[in-house]
């Protein structure tokens, strides 16, 4: 049974706790109902093992009162006060409910000794965890928490229990199994080796250069704050020694700590500082201010008629509305910027203090609020950073928000393809390969100048999320000044996972950061530059895992979350995450852009549940979405492993949504035989793709169901919410706002419908099973290649290379509001057939996007394909963006009369086009006549840009 008590099955938490929790209590009524099963209590009371150790709650005491019980056969008062226990962690009624801490021989004395802040108070103070690593034995941790205890105040904002461990691995341990956890203060003189076997966490640390050689290290303390700064950054790490402190203090190593105490000085300090500590996190600036602000009488006479409510509670007519929503929200409406307020257009006040603090949080140097989603954060990252001609390396798969920006900026978008999945019509995620081929091929032209920008989405709506440090390395390696845009709009909540975070764009960049600032960075580089020789073959250095000049990189790293899509904020609540070292030089353009984009009138509460969705997740992000994926995990187990609904349904794992040849370590799924934390942290670190474990892709097909009708069904049938389709399948998401109740309602829900259909097919006979058999094949096996993009036509690209296939769309996009230089042709019908065989070419006048699967397949001044007819005749769907299904396909016309443009805007005559200058200062040509496309391609000058935009010459 030793195997069974390791204290590193990480993945088994907190969920797991709770259930071995209810097996003890089920063997224990067993017992108290006068079986002889004291053998199996026992045996479920070890099951329990050491984890205990690593929480507060129950503690010593009322684990000593349990075994009391199970030695002195007490089988009655053993399940009464594990039942107690139980239901207690289960409902964490033990954070604000003093008795819960009490042995029935307690008095309310105790009671009062255990939590004397909760007592005779009616607001609920929150309640956190300080684990204490020291040296010392069981008597000397029950004489610090009770000292501990001692300090506590009745003004005191929070409360909170010591968790005391006396080893390196055990506070290791703790920090990752209890998201209670909010604090740590190391005594030092603690062991480094645990009691309990744990060799998946010795493989762990061992991995970060750390192991039991370390244990007469005297700075084990320091080592050990860095480890657990490593895998849980937001915590509060306080160092108790008795050795010269200044010294510890001044240590680069210490700045892992927030502050370094003298071992023998008033410990009421150390409880100062903690909750101070606590208070920095849990102050939420413009969400405060706006409380405040909402108790005031104030008088408005500007125009928000529905500020302070009367217009609503006075009505005969909408009064139910005030009554749906409460008082507070009108009080708190308002377009004023004074006060107490701040300006989301130019935050000088608690809007700035509140994004300064998102920036700490999300580990970024800035962070902007987004009051109209992700959308339009994207929009402002484009205009901000891309100058028309520039061209930027763009994932075709993406967010039709990026096609727009570059429209809108007049990028000239350089498509690069994702790795088809086509038997469920999806596409994955872009390989490094094709990203370095395109960046190789603009230097070979001398081109790499006019590369601006990489362009991707991490994780892929499907859950592809990117090596991001080794993309952005491989990089900087062959253009030192790359900016970097990564679109993590469902992404943003793993920053709080350990295992997530280093591939997020701030902790892969962060990590880059560090890398540079190593002795060693600079002489890794050297002698991959002496083995490449003076010039490598392009394929030589495709084979290569590239090493970046360190004196050279620039970091500058652009991340666009949607906090409403992973965390408690409401919906259009988005972030742009920066750390770009050039940010100086872009600042002013990037205030332009947030004036062109956002509103004048932001809504105070969209800004209120971005300054509160940080708080929540600073203080118990890491436990949400430990949570999440617990969620995630738990759906995937009962899908594939239940009888009847793995015969129908599936939740594909990584052997099928990601080829083996990303897959170098061998990862299969989350739940796969010798699965660990080990073995995924490995994933993670070395595989070129691997999955969120939130994001569950439900094969439908093979139960007769395309995507769109099984989400109906769901909907309809079983409130049960889901978010994208495909052709044969359903994506649902775990997120920070399930419970376990959540998976038995879906779990109930597939159940039943595989019912259904067992009895459609007993009932039905071979007709039914023979029909069935033909839908999952015309579901699962017929279905239609995916379309790679094509090309742009010669048109849109006379400033193009000869390698590179960026094209100039925002001069086709505009070209398009020439209704007479415009034509339909219809999908299907012989002019369609005829153009495509002897043309002329049937160039796209707009995106033509169909959900599912969500991304263009056409693009403006794309040149329409075979491939890409023969895609759209096949799909089944509802719902096409930019198609008309009763005029056709609307194209630009490439012959006849002509009219011509400049920067993007249909002019009168083709002499109307004079020079003008760039928003860059280079000088914009007049734009060359194509005949009957009112927009065309305008030809990039060929003089240098200014110094200042920090391009790299090759």
């Amino acid at each position: 049974m030793a195997s069974d008590h390791r204290i590193d099955h990480f993945f088994s938490m907190p969920a797991a706790r709770a259930d071995r929790w209810r097996d003890l209590v089920a063997t224990a009524r067993s017992w108290a109902a006068g079986k002889p099963v004291a053998g199996e209590v026992e045996a479920a009371l070890d099951e329990l093992g050491p984890m205990e150790d690593f929480h507060a709650f129950p503690g010593g005491r009322l684990m000593s009162a349990l075994r009391d019980r199970l030695r002195g056969g007490d089988a009655t008062g053993f399940s009464d006060l594990a039942r107690r226990l139980s239901l207690a962690i289960a409902t964490r009624s033990f954070k604000s409910d003093p008795s819960e801490w009490d042995t029935p021989s307690d008095g309310a004395e105790t009671a009062a000794e255990l939590l004397p802040s909760v007592l005779g108070r009616t607001a609920k103070r929150p309640y956190f965890e300080m684990l204490l690593v020291a040296p010392g034995d069981g008597t000397r941790d029950a004489h610090r928490i009770a000292e501990m205890r001692r300090l506590r105040r009745p003004e005191d904002r929070f409360v909170y229990e010591v968790v005391p461990v006396g080893s390196f691995e055990d506070a290791f341990c703790a920090a990752i199994i209890n998201p209670d956890i909010n604090a740590v203060t190391i005594v030092e003189g603690f062991a480094y080796a645990s009691r309990h076997p744990a060799p998946i966490l010795r493989d762990v640390l061992s991995n970060m250069g750390l192991d039991e050689s370390m244990a007469d290290d005297p700075d084990l303390a320091l080592a050990l704050a860095n480890a657990i700064k490593h895998v849980r950054p937001e915590l509060d790490i306080y160092l108790l020694s008795d050795r010269r402190v200044e010294m510890l203090a001044g240590d680069p190593r210490a700045s892992a700590l927030r502050r370094v105490l003298y071992a023998v000085e008033e410990p009421l300090e150390l409880h100062l500082s903690i909750l101070e500590g606590i208070d920095d996190r849990f102050v939420s600036p413009f969400f405060d201010n706006l409380k405040k602000y909402a108790q005031r009488p104030i008088s408005t006479f500007h125009a928000l008629p529905i500020a302070r409510g009367k217009s609503v509670f006075k009505s005969d007519w909408i009064r139910d509305m005030g009554e749906f929503y409460g008082i507070n929200l009108f009080l708190a409406e308002s377009s004023a910027t004074t006060g107490g307020l701040d300006s989301l257009l130019e935050p000088t006040g608690n809007i700035k203090r509140a994004q300064d603090m998102a920036a700490r949080a999300f580990g970024a140097d800035r962070v902007f609020f987004v009051t109209n989603g992700t959308s339009t954060s994207n929009k402002m990252v484009h205009q901000a950073l891309i100058a028309p001609g520039d061209i930027v390396i763009l994932d075709r798969n993406c967010h039709k928000s990026h096609h727009y920006g570059l429209v809108l900026a007049g990028g000239q978008p350089l498509y690069v393809e994702a790795f088809p999945m086509t038997e469920y019509s999806m596409y994955g995620a872009v390989p490094l390969s094709t990203i370095k081929k395109a960046l190789l091929a603009a230097r070979d032209e001398g081109r790499l100048d006019r590369v601006k920008m990489l362009d991707l989405t991490n994780c892929t709506f499907d859950g592809h999320i990117y090596n991001v440090r080794r993309v952005m390395e491989e990089c900087l390696a062959i253009k030192p000044d790359l900016v970097f845009l990564w679109d993590e709009a469902w992404f943003g909540f793993a920053r709080f996972s350990p295992i997530l975070r280093p591939r997020t764009a701030m902790g892969a960049a962060q990590a880059i950061e560090d890398w540079i600032r190593e002795p060693g960075s600079q002489e890794a580089y050297a002698r991959q530059q002496i083995e490449l020789g003076p010039n490598p073959s392009v394929e030589k250095l495709l084979a290569t895992r590239l090493i970046p000049d360190p004196s050279k990189v620039r970091i500058r790293v652009y991340q666009t979350n949607s906090t409403h899509k992973s965390m408690s904020a409401l919906r259009q609540g988005s972030m742009v995450l920066v750390k770009d070292v050039e940010f100086h030089t872009v600042e002013a353009q990037f205030k332009e852009a947030v004036f062109t984009h956002a509103s004048t009138s932001p809504n105070q509460q969209l800004i209120a549940a971005l300054d509160v969705a940080r708080r929540q997740m600073e203080l118990e992000g890491y436990g949400l979405v430990l949570n999440a994926i617990e969620i995630a995990l738990a759906i995937r187990r009962e899908v594939n492993a239940h009888p009847v609904i793995s015969k129908y349904f599936k939740v594909l794992g990584a052997d099928a949504m990601v080829p083996a040849e990303y897959r170098k370590s061998g990862f299969t799924d989350f739940l796969a035989d010798k699965t660990t934390w080990a073995t995924q942290i490995k994933s993670m670190h070395e595989d070129e793709f691997c999955l969120d474990p939130t994001r569950l892709t439900l094969v439908c097909g093979t139960a007769g169901f395309d995507g769109t009708q099984f989400k109906a069904l769901l909907t309809d049938r079983y409130n049960i919410q889901l978010n994208k389709t495909s052709r044969n399948s359903v994506l649902l998401q775990s997120n920070i706002n399930n419970t376990r109740s959540d998976i038995a309602h879906l779990i109930r829900a597939l159940l039943e419908i595989c019912e259904g259909i067992e009895d459609q097919l007993a009932e039905g006979g071979d007709g039914a099973r023979q029909a069935l058999a033909a839908r999952v094949k015309a579901l699962m096996t017929d279905v239609p290649d995916l379309p790679n993009f094509s090309h742009f036509h010669a048109a849109y690209r006379k400033d193009a290379g000869k390698l590179t296939p960026e094209g100039d769309m925002r001069s086709a996009f505009y070209g398009a509001y020439d209704m007479a230089g415009t034509e339909y042709v219809p999908l299907i019908g012989p002019e369609c057939d005829r153009r495509l065989k002897e043309g002329p070419d049937m160039v796209s006048a707009n995106f033509v996007i169909p959900y599912p699967p969500g991304f263009p397949i056409m693009v403006p001044g794309q040149v329409i394909t075979k491939e890409t007819i023969d895609f759209m005749r096949k799909l089944d769907v509802k719902e096409i963006h930019g198609y008309e299904k009763a005029r056709g396909l609307k194209l630009i016309k490439m012959a006849g009369a002509t009219r011509s443009a400049t920067a993007g805007k249909p002019a009168a005559t083709p002499k109307s086009a004079t020079a003008a200058k760039r928003p860059n200062g280079r000088t914009e040509r007049p734009a060359k006549v194509i005949p009957v496309v009112a927009a065309a391609a305008t030809p990039r000058a060929k003089a240098r840009r200014p110094a200042a935009r920090n391009r790299t010459t090759h």
